[in-house]
C-alpha cells in the first residue's frame, strides 16, 4: 500500500529536487533550450552576495517572531475549544475560516485595509491605523507577522485541540481531588502532556515559514527596500525577475537544507521518542 505514495513522492518530490540541484550548477536563464553548466559559479556568486545574509536574517526573524506569536495563542485557543460544549464547536467552525482563504487573497485584503489614504483607518477616522504600515521597515515586518499568525493560528489550534483531547481525564480528576485549580492544572498537566504536540506544531511552523512567498510578495514585494526580502522572495526575484535560474536554484537548495536541518534540530530538542509518541497518539 505504500508503493503509490512512494511513486508519487518520487515523481513530484525527489525528481524535481534533483533537477533543482542540477540547475544550481548552471547559468541557465530559463528562456533557452540549452542549459550551460558553469560548475560552482552560481554557488560562488550567491554565497558571496552581501544580500544573502540579510535574506537569511529576515527569514529567521519572521520564523522566530511568528513562532512566538502563534504558539501561546494556539495552545490557549486549542485548550479552550477542546471542551465538549456545543457553543465552542460553533466558534471553532467560524474560527477556522482563515484556513479556507488563499494567502494571496488575504494579502490583498489586508493591503487594502491598511492603506493610509483609503483603508480602514481613513474610513473610521482612527489616526493609529493611518500609518504607512507597508512603507516603513519595522511596521512592514510586523504586518507580515500579524497576517501570518492570523491565518495559521487556527490550524495549529486544531492540532493542540487534538492533543488536549488525548490527555486522560483521570489526571484532571485526580488533580481536582488534590485541590488544584484551572491554572494549576493547565501548567502541571496540560502543558507537560502537550510536549510532543508542541514539537510537531513547532516543526510545521518553522519549516513552513521558510516558504512564505505569495503573502509577502503581494503585501510588500520584499520592500520597503529589502526589509521583507526573505529567501523565498529573493529566489523569485533572481529566477523570474533577473532570469538567473542558476542562482535561484542555489537558494532553493539552501531552503531545502535549512528545512531539513531545522526539522531535525526541533526533533532533537524534543527527544528521541517525539515522533513515536505522536504516532501512538494518532
Amino acid at each position: 500500500m505504500a508503493w503509490p505514495a512512494l511513486v508519487a513522492f518520487t515523481i513530484f518530490g525527489i525528481i524535481p529536487l534533483f533537477g533543482v540541484l542540477v540547475l544550481s550548477f548552471s547559468s541557465w536563464s530559463g528562456l533557452t533550450q540549452d542549459i550551460p553548466f558553469t560548475g560552482l559559479d552560481s554557488w560562488k556568486s550567491v554565497l558571496s552576495d552581501p544580500g544573502l545574509p540579510h535574506a537569511l536574517w529576515i527569514t529567521f526573524l519572521i520564523m522566530a517572531l511568528s513562532w512566538l506569536a502563534q504558539t501561546p495563542l494556539s495552545i490557549l485557543i486549542g485548550v479552550f475549544i477542546a471542551a465538549h460544549k456545543r457553543y465552542r464547536g460553533v466558534l471553532a467552525v467560524l474560527f477556522f475560516i482563515p484556513l479556507l482563504l488563499s494567502q494571496a487573497a488575504i494579502a490583498i485584503t489586508y493591503k487594502m485595509l491598511l492603506d493610509p489614504n483609503f483603508g480602514l483607518g481613513a474610513g473610521l477616522g482612527w489616526g493609529f491605523l493611518q500609518q504607512d504600515w507597508l512603507g516603513e521597515s519595522k511596521l512592514a515586518v510586523g504586518v507580515v507577522i500579524f497576517v501570518v499568525s492570523w491565518q495559521w493560528i487556527p490550524f495549529h489550534s486544531l492540532i493542540y485541540q487534538g492533543g488536549v483531547r488525548q490527555i486522560p481525564t483521570s489526571m484532571y480528576e485526580a488533580a481536582e481531588i488534590d485541590g488544584a485549580g484551572r491554572v494549576r492544572k493547565f501548567f502541571s498537566i496540560t502543558l507537560p502532556q502537550l510536549k510532543y504536540t508542541i514539537i510537531t506544531s513547532s516543526t510545521l511552523m518553522v519549516v513552513g515559514s521558510l516558504t512564505f512567498f505569495d503573502l509577502i510578495w503581494v503585501l510588500t514585494a520584499g520592500g520597503p527596500g529589502d526589509a521583507t526580502r526573505a529567501l523565498a522572495v529573493d529566489m523569485y526575484q533572481r529566477g523570474f525577475r533577473s532570469a538567473l535560474m542558476g542562482p535561484a536554484s542555489v537558494i532553493a537548495v539552501i531552503l531545502v537544507l535549512l528545512g531539513l536541518g531545522l526539522a531535525l534540530l526541533v526533533r532533537r530538542l524534543g527527544g528521541r521518542d517525539a515522533a513515536e509518541s505522536q504516532l501512538e497518539g494518532i
